[in-house]
């Protein structure tokens, strides 16, 4: 007999409930607090360049992010996110990936696109939103996008990306690429459409598509009780028929090896998998947001003894492959050239007005040629209004 309804059958002659909490999920977690391995945990097989990078990716990511907040409070960059205590999510991923793996960020993977190859000028540039930004000036700070390693550009809808990464996985298969599309987001946008319809096409598509929660405990302010009442998001993979794995997100060896696990079933089986991050967002979810007001310190600080980068710190320190007073000046040495660099991005001087309408078509159709005229005109008769580009119209 065929099986139109697509579900299991099981025939019972006394009605029960399934309750919510039927199915719970296990964290994965091999790295301790203090630097060593669980007892029996698998641990991942990673060389000492390759763990050496992962770690000066997530040093990189934790200092951009503290000069650059400072930045923002000078008023010298107008927006910034951070991903404090979230580094191990997005570094230990993007080093399980082959580098042309799509990435298919929300807004707190810088880790992953500097692991990629994006180089500190790049960054500033971005942030700054100067000429020799990749973007032309036409996004956030923060939004980056770098075609050359693979990094579809940020948008700020929250969760447009999943469907679309579903998509291009889909497109990947299509085309017999031995290649995956990763998508990262937050546990909030778990609760815009867009995840449901993501995930189910993915699923019934078959699309080698890896879905990666970072679950930071807070959507802006809402925290994740009231978001939702199931165990996490990970358990949601299930009623899509898809498979998961929870991992601690403070821990880049069991993330990297969470990943890497993924990533070798997507391919071998055509088929998405959804990994949650049980993680915790140290800073403000914005520069524009004051978690003062939703959250205590003492939860903050709690929190702070799980820091990721301490934790991979102390264990390459017992292999033998991090040198302690080697680091410090390293570190150093890091913050001076960020702010060097910071120095010279903001002097480079704005995108020409015109690259508002360029790359939309190969040529401006007559309409954007005639909105952007108007636009001229209205700057040249108020140059005042407009001081950074009144003085560099045509």
């Amino acid at each position: 007999m065929t099986n139109p309804n697509n579900a299991t059958i099981t025939t019972v002659h006394t009605a029960a409930f399934t309750a919510g909490d039927a199915l719970k999920i296990p964290t994965l977690r091999i790295l301790k607090d203090d630097g060593n391995l669980y007892d029996g945990a698998d641990k991942p097989t990673v060389d000492k360049a390759t763990a050496l990078k992962m770690y000066d990716t997530m040093v990189f990511t934790r200092v951009l992010d503290e000069r650059m907040l400072a930045a923002q409070r000078q008023g010298r960059i107008s927006f910034y996110m951070q991903c404090l205590g979230e580094e191990a999510t997005t570094v230990g991923s993007a080093a399980a990936l082959d580098e042309q793996d799509m990435i298919m960020a929300q807004y707190r993977e810088q880790g992953a696109l500097r692991y990629r190859g994006f180089s500190l000028e790049q960054f500033m540039n971005q942030l700054f939103s100067n000429e020799k930004d990749l973007g032309k000036g036409r996004q956030m700070p923060v939004h980056y996008g770098s075609k050359d390693i693979h990094y579809m550009t940020i948008s700020s809808p929250l969760g447009t990306q999943i469907p679309q990464a579903s998509g291009y996985a889909y497109a990947q298969k299509l085309r017999g690429l031995n290649n995956t599309t990763i998508c990262y987001f937050g546990e909030g946008a778990a609760s815009e459409g867009d995840f449901h319809a993501g995930l189910n096409m993915a699923a019934v598509h078959k699309a080698p598509v890896l879905f990666f929660c970072r679950n930071n405990g807070y959507a802006i302010s809402t925290p994740a009780n009231e978001q939702f009442v199931g165990d996490g998001i990970a358990c949601r993979a299930v009623g899509y028929g898809m498979k998961a794995l929870r991992v601690d997100g403070a821990d880049i060896l069991a993330v990297y090896q969470a990943t890497k696990m993924a990533r070798d079933y997507a391919l071998a089986h055509n088929e998405p998998v959804l990994i949650e991050a049980m993680a915790y967002r140290l800073g403000a979810h914005s520069s524009s947001d004051d978690p003062s007001g939703y959250r205590s310190k003492e939860e903050e600080e709690m929190w702070r003894k799980t820091d990721p980068i301490s934790r991979f710190r102390l264990w390459l320190v017992k292999q033998g492959w991090l040198d302690e007073d080697a680091d410090k000046a390293k570190i150093e040495k890091l913050r001076t050239e960020i702010l060097d660099a910071l120095k010279v991005a903001e002097k480079v001087a704005k995108p020409g007005i015109e690259h508002l309408i360029s790359d939309v078509y190969q040529q401006p159709i007559p309409a954007l040629q005639q909105q952007l005229d108007e636009l001229k005109q209205h700057i040249r008769k108020y140059p005042d209004a407009y001081p950074v580009t009144s003085g560099r119209l045509d």
